[in-house]
């Protein structure tokens, strides 16, 4: 059974229904929003930035204790950091010589918790 002629002929009748067209439009996103979502999904696809996030979910943590628990070097650490902090994944506050890590806001937790339970489900 061929389908195609079918499926082509809904796919032209969509592509000419003005109001059809117009609801698309409004769901699109512009390329502004496009790229920033992208560099954010992009810091999300490193493994060792989201070990760092998953140490953030309910801690605030200072970097030494990040480098004990990941077994890296400071200096990867904050490298990994600051592409966090550029992109409002994680805060930070001192206190004296020490500097504290814990996530921007809620949205990072419910994007890292989307993600495992996606990867958790396909298991």
């Amino acid at each position: 059974m061929d389908i195609q002629p079918q499926n082509h002929t809904r796919c032209t009748e969509l592509s000419q229904d003005k109001e059809f067209m117009e609801s698309l439009q409004i769901c699109l996103i512009d390329n502004q929003k496009a790229n920033h979502l992208a560099e954010i999904f992009k810091a999300l696809s490193d493994p060792t930035r989201l070990r760092i996030i998953s140490l953030l979910l309910d801690n605030e943590v200072c970097v030494h204790v990040l480098e004990s628990v990941l077994g890296m070097s400071q200096s990867s650490i904050s490298h990994q950091l600051r592409v966090m902090r550029q992109l409002r994944l994680v805060r930070y506050r001192k206190e004296g010589r020490h500097v504290y890590y814990a996530l921007d806001d809620n949205h990072v937790r419910l994007l890292f918790a989307q993600g495992l339970l996606h990867v958790e489900h396909e298991e």
